[in-house]
């Protein structure tokens, strides 16, 4: 067994000097600033102070309370010193466990440490670290807890073979896997179900669209936990569907019942236990039952008869959203809301209040609730969340977390995208801010939701000083007149002084300078009477008024709401002095940073500070509880096609790392063309790996939901077809050719029309005959006779031509 409490000391005393040396640099002692008259007043004015018992000590000062070194540079010896520190001792820490199955799987530890104690001092802080490893091959129990309303009739068709397919699965995740059947519809009574005669056997009597059901109930045990899923298959065939009257269902009182009747429904306590809530509409809550007269709430007790069915269902309300929360958390229950896509947003408010809840939308039929379950135990093993139980009201607590990547995250109890096998680290800081009754067992657990494994933690106050035990009373010391004890005389009544020596009433001028704060000041501030030297401080209707002249007071501290340090402090001489986990004039500014963390793990989103727990978008255009809605935003588009990538096409960076559900939780609808009409949406596009266009809207609905809108396919250009390009080109060609015959042809046409045109004109103009021609000659024949004749030596022959 290793113990802490050396190193502790020594980093508590180091603690001391340095803070020490501020205070003293900073003219503030607040150790010798109240009234202490004993020792352990002085342990609880501050974790610095320091009380010193020494007999001789203190003559000519004001206080023995003081700083340890200042104790020690006024002379005070060390074994005389009571200055007792906060300490860590480890009881039990058995090495975490590396897999879940086999013959270690009734023995495996998933935190380390499982045991420790804390000596705590009011005011000091100590610390301790925890490791959570999600193991391999853990065993899982998932009880099927279904909605057999009307409704829900194509549902239960749709599951009827479940069982073998959902083994078939999750025997991927884990070698011991077992499935249970339970199912829900309402109370058996007015206005939440039909009460008359005709409908008690067949509620559906008259109901043209289906006229036969069975009669109404409010929660059935059908099938306790088995590894034979064939059992399963077999009950889910036999089932039938009821009708209730409202619409709401009566699923919550199903869900506790399922959740508390352990032995029932089979829950082993090594194994991981899944609920899941299959429904297509709202639940009733708590006071709903007040409808029907139903005045008394849930006990939060099993209530299952001979018969396996809830038989308080219509002597008990429904129950609150807190009762479940504390069963489900106190079983080890992850519940699961399968439901359909229109009760999502209200689904997702319920898993805000109730630790260790998941929500995944449910096709109208159920036929995705394989996938769906696989993706919500892959979620769940994905995270590990601290909680705490019996959280004793005077501890403060402060986690800071180490996740995968080395960081510490303050303020942070949950670490995410794990992978399982992956061990995570918490540092835990405890504070104790006051003293409880002499006597008192204090005690609190630390255990990751819906974990078995568990780490305890006994506390043990020092609000005691050693030297108490060795008290006189009727010391000489003390005149005889009052209690010797740690250096001081507690004198009897009437009796005052350092040494009991005066007695009440005694007054005198040498006195009364003794009790001015300083020349020309009201004796004791005007707010007590001096008497034997020292200052009698008044009662006060409004507090405590102290000091050595009476100059302080627990009530005259700023205040916030009208609540006095906000509630979050002590008011110290005019002063507040914040609890751990505060800080402010009036201690109303929380130092906690978890509520400002965004789901991607970044502080406010990145776009704004966190100031007293909440964030404050400096981004312009952003809002939203982390500054996580900014559709102005620069990197608006890039975050949110990142969402798109992986929910439409499962591609991208987050597709692989299980972070796509967590990260990527709004409203995706996909449409064959975008509107971009909506002056309140913004155009995202961006360029695919396979040089597509992809397109979406992204917008804020006044609901403070994120919608976007995207192209169910990315546009695509398509590159030239080379025979589409020689063919349009021959084609071209062609038709060229025979347009410029067709004109050429078209112009000759014109031309021969034209001259014929002019030739029936010409021919048209004649008005004569060619015989009566004036200028025409009537062709003459002249006739020659051959004669024979020489003429320069040479015959001639002549005849007629």
């Amino acid at each position: 067994m290793w113990s802490a409490a050396p190193w502790t000391r020594r980093a508590a005393l180091c603690c001391v000097l340095l803070q020490t040396l501020v205070h003293s640099s900073g003219g503030l002692n607040m150790c010798m600033s109240g009234s202490t008259t004993s020792c352990e007043e002085c342990l609880l004015i501050h974790p610095n102070c320091a009380w010193c018992s020494q007999q001789d000590f203190g003559r000519g000062w004001m206080s023995r309370c003081d700083f340890f070194t200042n104790l020690l540079k006024r002379g005070c010896e060390n074994r005389f010193i009571e200055f007792p520190s906060s300490r860590t001792s480890i009881l039990e820490s058995r090495p975490l466990s590396s897999k879940g199955s086999g013959w270690t799987q009734y023995d495996v530890v998933q935190i380390m440490p499982q045991k420790i104690s804390l000596s705590l001092r009011p005011g000091g802080q100590t610390w301790f670290g925890l490791q959570v490893r999600q193991v391999e091959d853990y065993p899982v129990d998932l009880y099927y807890l279904m909605d057999l309303s009307l409704s829900m009739k194509d549902d239960l068709d749709t599951i009827r073979n479940l069982g073998t397919k959902l083994a078939l699965e999750m025997g991927k995740l884990t070698s011991n896997f077992r499935l249970g059947f339970g199912s829900f519809v309402d109370k058996n009574m007015s206005p939440f179900s039909y009460t008359a005669d005709k409908y008690q056997e067949n509620p559906c009597n008259g109901y043209k669209l289906f006229p036969n059901c069975v009669p109404t109930f409010g929660f059935r045990h059908i099938l306790s936990l088995t590894d034979k899923v064939d059992r399963f298959n077999e009950e889910v065939q036999k089932q039938m569907v009821s009708r209730n009257r409202d619409a709401p269902e009566g699923g919550f009182d199903a869900i506790l019942q399922a959740a508390v009747c352990k032995e029932e429904i089979g829950w082993r306590k090594e194994a991981y236990h899944l609920l899941v809530f299959a429904t297509d509409d709202v639940p009733h809550l708590a006071l709903d039952g007040r409808l029907g007269g139903l005045v008394q709430p849930h006990d939060g007790r099993c209530h299952l008869n001979d018969k396996n069915e809830y038989s308080a269902s219509t002597q008990m309300d429904y129950p609150s959203l807190a009762l479940l929360g504390e069963k489900l958390a106190e079983n080890n229950i992850f519940l699961i809301f399968a439901v359909t896509k229109r009760l999502y947003v209200i689904y997702k408010d319920f898993t805000a209040l109730i630790p260790g809840t998941t929500v995944e939308i449910l096709d109208q039929d159920s036929k995705n609730v394989i996938q769906l379950i696989i993706t919500a135990y892959n979620n769940i093993r994905s995270k590990v969340e601290l909680s705490v139980w019996d959280h004793p009201e005077d501890l403060s607590l402060s986690f800071t977390a180490t996740c995968q990547d080395g960081q510490p995250l303050p303020g942070l109890r949950k670490c995410a995208d794990l992978k399982i096998g992956d061990t995570v680290s918490f540092n835990v800081s405890v504070e104790a801010r006051s003293c409880p009754p002499r006597g008192t067992d204090q005690s609190f657990t630390i255990k990751p939701v819906g974990f078995k494994d568990r780490l305890e933690v006994s506390v043990d106050y020092q609000c005691d000083c050693g030297c108490s035990q060795t008290a006189k009373s009727n010391s000489s010391i003390c005149s005889s007149m009052g209690t010797y004890t740690c250096g001081t005389c507690q004198c009897e009544p009437g009796y005052l002084g350092a040494r009991c020596e005066c007695q009440e009433g005694d007054s005198g001028s040498m006195y009364l300078s003794a009790c001015r704060e300083a020349e020309g000041k009201q004796i004791c501030s005007g707010r007590g009477e001096c008497s034997c030297n020292q200052c009698l401080c008044y009662e006060s209707e409004f507090g405590k008024i102290y000091g050595s002249f009476c100059e302080c007071d627990d009530f005259s501290c700023a205040r916030h709401k009208g609540i006095l340090c906000s509630g979050h402090g002590e008011c110290h001489c005019g002063e507040c002095k914040c609890h751990a986990g505060y800080v402010g004039d009036n201690c109303n500014c929380s130092t906690e940073t978890s509520t400002c963390v965004s789901d991607d793990g970044r502080m406010c989103s990145g776009r704004g500070s966190c100031v007293c727990g909440r964030c404050q978008c400096s981004e312009p255009g952003a809002f939203g509880d982390t500054c996580e809605k900014c559709p102005t935003c620069p990197d608006a588009c890039g975050t949110k096609r990142e969402c798109i990538e992986c929910r439409l096409f499962n591609s991208g960076r987050l597709a692989d790392n299980q972070t796509c559900q967590r990260l990527c939780k709004d409203e995706i609808i996909t449409v064959e063309m975008l509107k971009t009409e909506d002056p309140n949406a913004v155009l995202c596009l961006y360029k695919t790996d396979d040089d597509c266009v992809m397109k979406f809207m992204y917008s804020e609905h006044a609901s403070g939901l994120s919608v976007l809108t995207a192209l169910k396919e990315p546009e695509c250009s398509r590159g030239p077809d080379a025979l589409m390009v020689l063919l349009a080109v021959v084609g071209s060609i062609l038709l060229v050719g025979v347009v410029l015959l067709a004109v050429w042809k078209l112009v000759i046409t014109i031309h021969d029309h034209r001259e014929f045109a002019r030739f029936q004109s010409a021919r048209s103009r004649a008005r004569y005959e060619m015989a009566s021609n004036p200028l025409y000659k009537q062709p003459v024949s002249t006739h020659f006779v051959e004669t024979d004749f020489n003429m320069f030596g040479k015959s001639y022959n002549g005849g007629v031509h």
